[in-house]
């Protein structure tokens, strides 16, 4: 062999170029065609975007994504960075400005203070579907709200870390490890809860008491899929915030974690919004 050739260098140098292309604007053909599919919500069904909340991260959907694509949706998950309110509600705004055709707003958690508001200007978005979630009001936050009614288990759990902020240090909440499963995912298996504890992505002070804007849900029809068990946001709460939405609700005995120890219930909810307004 010529001691100048080298095969394997120019394939993977070649797909290094191929990826620097796609990423300032001059993508290959087989991209452009795979970026047009995505864009145009997989043909015919309405595209499916994913909001986690605090505690969690996007492959907590991991089992509800799966039995979304395949029943034919396109799905997106992306990463809500749980910064502050407004902050997490432009990132969601900017990854729907990337998508055409509609699509149905799902949240989990403090996921759904964030779609409530990051849904605002976007016609395509045809539903938003609390799992589990917050749908507040104009000024409200998700620790107003899961304080506002008995039976929240959360506050007693939390190990609070600063961080620093150009303005000063901020703080975020982390959940005990020793209280994850009782206050988080009840019904999961130890040993998977051990693993998220350890994963846990924590809400950060500034987002759990961000007050939230004009809500989406008063021109948008929602869903809402309430867990019975819930330690973190009370049954109670969540039934309080879909009566005042005019949600269509429904109930499941389940731990906080909706969307992972119910997936079909969680996929079916989503199924249902789809049917309703399509």
């Amino acid at each position: 062999m010529n001691p100048g050739h080298h095969p394997r260098r120019r394939v993977l140098g070649g797909a290094l170029a191929a990826g620097a292309a796609t990423l300032i604007g001059a993508p290959t053909p087989a991209s452009a065609a795979s970026a047009d599919t995505a864009r145009s919500g997989g043909g015919g069904k309405p595209t499916v975007v994913l909001v986690h909340g605090a505690f969690a991260d996007a492959s907590g959907f991991n089992a509800t994504i799966g039995l979304l694509q395949q029943s034919g949706f396109p799905v997106i998950a992306p990463a809500n960075p749980l910064r502050d309110t407004a902050g997490d509600a432009a990132y969601i705004s900017s990854v729907l400005d990337t998508i055409t055709g509609p699509v149905i707003l799902a949240a989990h958690s403090y996921g759904g203070i964030v779609i409530t508001n990051a849904a605002r200007g976007h016609a395509g978005v045809k539903a938003l579907v609390y799992l589990g979630a917050f749908a507040p009001d104009e000024g409200e936050s998700a620790l107003q709200l899961a304080q506002q009614f008995p039976g929240s288990e959360l506050g007693t759990a939390l190990i609070p870390r600063p961080y620093p902020l150009p303005g000063g240090p901020g703080t975020d909440g982390y959940i005990a490890p020793e209280k994850f499963r009782a206050v988080f995912a009840a019904d999961l298996p130890a040993a998977e809860t051990r693993l998220m504890a350890a994963t846990q992505r924590p809400g950060s002070v500034e987002g759990l008491s961000g007050p939230s804007g004009a809500p989406a849900w008063k021109t948008i029809p929602s869903w809402y899929l309430i867990p019975t068990q819930d330690k973190v946001i009370p049954p109670a709460a969540q039934r309080f915030m879909a009566k005042r939405a005019g949600s269509k609700v429904t109930e499941i005995r389940s731990s906080h974690v909706v969307m992972i120890s119910h997936p079909k219930a969680a996929a079916g909810v989503i199924k249902a919004a789809h049917t309703a307004t399509r």
